[in-house]
């Protein structure tokens, strides 16, 4: 894989680092998009600030990569039903995908890896009703893949990451959100937390795009990457409360839960047959390596504010959700 020149889209998110962090670990040139500036001292890695958006600007930058294997994860995440996301849904989620897909199409790239979600439509649903814009977009997205494959052959691979979580998450998400709380004496305010979600790790996500990458015989299919267990919020949130040692109760009931939210599993039997990839890190050991990762960060920033203290670091610098999505399938 040493020999193969891989562009990741949307690298500066919370997906994205992770895996261009893996990537750049094995040695492996990689280039990488970004709506906002960024630099990087490790040689096999160069940024790109792209606009998606725009195909001539798409275009250009793989005429100038001529990449051998495409990810892309670039696009705006929320889960939430509003009207005012119907269109920048449809432009981010949509739109960058399309532009990419025909990019990567013209460019002649050996593997091109949609990013999905386990937010869209199950299959197998007779009356299929996307919960939100995002989904809606995700699903639609995800037809546009089936698409490329059939008509010109492109050879795209679609995954769906269920309820990914880990170090490096974004602090709004839950999961960060009741850590750095609790860690720092605040009392975490909730929604019921009752609903039941496949969790996956990421650094098993990773491995699985890895695999997706050069594996073959599986242009066409969409993957479904979770665990195959539901465990609801409230019972992480009280996984956390442990691992923390905190002496502190999260209100639960404190916000209103979102509308629409509906419980799905990862197949992951699909996953094994196509991929032969299965989620390895258990959610107890996830959820301890990941609350380790953000009690660090804390007392790194802590150490930063110190009068007479000097520390620099630098890393690499997103996405989540949560389905049976009926069996994983071939277009």
């Amino acid at each position: 894989m040493q020999n193969l020149r891989f562009l990741v889209t949307g690298a500066a998110g919370f997906l994205g680092t992770r895996l261009c962090e893996r990537l750049l670990s094995e040695g492996i040139e990689v280039h990488a998009t970004s709506r906002a500036r960024q630099t990087s001292r490790n040689h096999l890695l160069r940024w790109w600030q792209t606009d998606l958006l725009e195909y001539s600007s798409v275009q250009r930058l793989f005429d100038e990569i001529r990449p051998d294997i495409v990810i892309h994860l670039a696009g705006q995440v929320t889960a939430a039903p509003d009207l005012s996301l119907v269109l920048p849904m449809f432009h981010s989620q949509l739109g960058g995908t399309l532009n990419v897909l025909v990019a990567s199409t013209k460019s002649g790239c050996r593997r091109v890896i949609a990013t999905g979600s386990s937010t869209e439509p199950a299959l197998d649903d007779a009356a299929p009703t996307p919960g939100s814009p995002y989904a809606a977009a995700k699903w639609a997205a995800t037809g546009y893949a089936g698409m490329f494959h059939a008509l010109y052959q492109t050879p795209v691979v679609v995954v769906r990451p269920f309820m990914t979580y880990g170090p490096g998450q974004h602090g709004t998400k839950v999961v960060p959100y009741v850590i750095n709380s609790l860690l720092q004496g605040n009392t975490p305010l909730l929604s019921s937390c009752v609903w039941e979600v496949d969790w996956v790790f990421v650094d098993d996500i990773v491995a699985a795009f890895l695999l997706a990458a050069t594996r073959a015989g599986i242009d066409g299919c969409s993957i479904d990457l979770g665990s195959g267990t539901l465990t609801s919020i409230r019972d992480v949130v009280r996984s956390i409360v442990q691992l923390t040692n905190a002496q502190i109760d999260p209100q639960f009931g404190a916000l209103p839960d979102r509308p629409g939210q509906r419980t799905r599993i990862a197949d992951t039997e699909y996953a094994r047959a196509t991929l032969g990839w299965s989620a390895v890190t258990s959610l107890d050991d996830g959820l301890a390596a990941t609350v380790q990762w953000y009690r660090s960060q804390l007392e790194e920033n802590r150490e930063v504010e110190a009068p007479g203290h000097s520390y620099a670091t630098e890393r690499v610098a997103g996405t989540q959700e949560v389905r049976l999505l009926g069996r994983g399938a071939c277009s």
